[in-house]
């Protein structure tokens, strides 16, 4: 099972910081995400990035069973 971290409003989104979710590609674990987390979760999602392995990730990567996929939300600050 690939580990899911989210950080900053995806964490607060989804209520946690990590999830272990079983699917085969990036796409997949983040569509088992929005169905576990709802739709506050999938708006972050939208403008968030999405990482594999420390990788920018595209929805048709692969996922395997020690990989772990991040979701990081733009950060505001001034």
């Amino acid at each position: 099972m690939a580990v899911l971290r989210l950080f900053a409003s995806a964490r607060e989104a989804a209520g946690t910081e990590r999830a272990s979710i079983d699917a085969p590609t990036v796409g997949a674990v983040l569509d088992e995400a929005r169905a576990r987390f709802g739709e506050t979760f999938a708006a972050v999602l939208e403008r968030s990035r999405v990482w594999r392995n420390g990788d920018p990730a595209s929805v048709d990567d692969p996922v395997g069973p020690d990989d772990e996929i991040a979701v990081l939300p733009p950060v505001s600050g001034g």
